[in-house]
């Protein structure tokens, strides 16, 4: 599943694309037909990000209160985008929306969620996600105020998309090792420092993501060459590596929050 850094960037990349424009809106594989008649040959607003969630808004002129339709889609395991330059070619797959504006076109196949919410459904869904580091009105207090309290572990706490929106498998181990906390740590054991480190690192950490399309976790003092160009084995200092790279300790490999978790049990006891 996309991690938060991936569905900013796409958010991103398809507003540079398609807000602003009347877009022609189909769902070639039928499960999206009536929504996609709603919205066909309507202006798209913008596109927001938020956790692994994006959010398309759709102006709305026909409402007795002007304000814009909301399309959701949350990609899943499965969920891919394609994007084309116009005219697109015949959909590839079971396509459940496409998108065609001035340039380009984007088809979506395979997503968990793709559907058009109304005011409370946007709303509920909201106060569902948990902060996402990457936003400008994300509050760092409220994520500290569920940490503090549970005794789950923060390895686990880390993957709840209703404390942090947007950490994954990937970034939960990177960002644990980095500060070197024991990822079955009980929440509540986590000092507010900590927590304050952790907030900040990871929101520097998606930025980078966002900013290079890929997860790049390792200092840029600890390479040679630019971030654009680091292989994958490169770019990560714990995830998935045998040995740890600053002590030579084997790293340790176990289930934590139904995902396997990558630690050292030296630097991170």
């Amino acid at each position: 599943m996309p991690e938060g850094h991936t569905v900013h960037r796409m958010a991103k990349d398809q507003a540079k694309n398609f807000a602003g424009q009347t877009i022609h809106v189909s769902s070639p594989q039928g499960r999206f037909e009536k929504e996609a008649r709603l919205l066909n040959k309507k202006k798209l607003v913008d596109i927001e990000a938020h956790g692994k969630h994006l959010f398309y808004r759709w102006a709305n002129p026909r409402a007795k209160r002007p304000r814009p339709t909301v399309m959701h889609v949350h990609l899943g395991l499965y969920g891919k985008f394609r994007l084309h330059k116009n005219p697109p070619p015949e959909p590839r797959g079971a396509v459940r929306v496409r998108l065609i504006g001035d340039d380009r076109a984007i088809d979506l196949n395979g997503p968990t969620r793709c559907e058009i919410l109304d005011r409370a459904q946007l709303e509920t869904l909201k106060n569902r996600l948990g902060q996402d580091p990457l936003r400008s009105d994300a509050d760092p207090d409220i994520a500290w105020r569920r940490i503090e309290k549970t005794k789950k572990a923060v390895g686990s706490v880390l993957l709840d998309q209703s404390v942090i929106a947007g950490i994954g498998n990937i970034y939960r181990a990177e960002i644990l090792f980095l500060l070197g906390i024991d990822p079955e740590k009980p929440g509540r054991e986590v000092k507010r420092s900590q927590f304050d480190e952790l907030w900040q690192l990871t929101s520097d950490l998606l930025k980078i993501g966002v900013k290079y399309n890929r997860i790049i976790t390792v200092p840029a003092d600890q390479v040679s060459k630019p971030p654009s160009r680091l292989k994958r084995d490169e770019r990560l200092l714990v995830y998935k590596k045998t040995e740890c790279g600053r002590c030579g300790t084997r790293i340790r490999k176990f289930e934590l929050g139904a995902r396997t978790m990558y630690a050292c049990p030296k630097c991170q006891k």
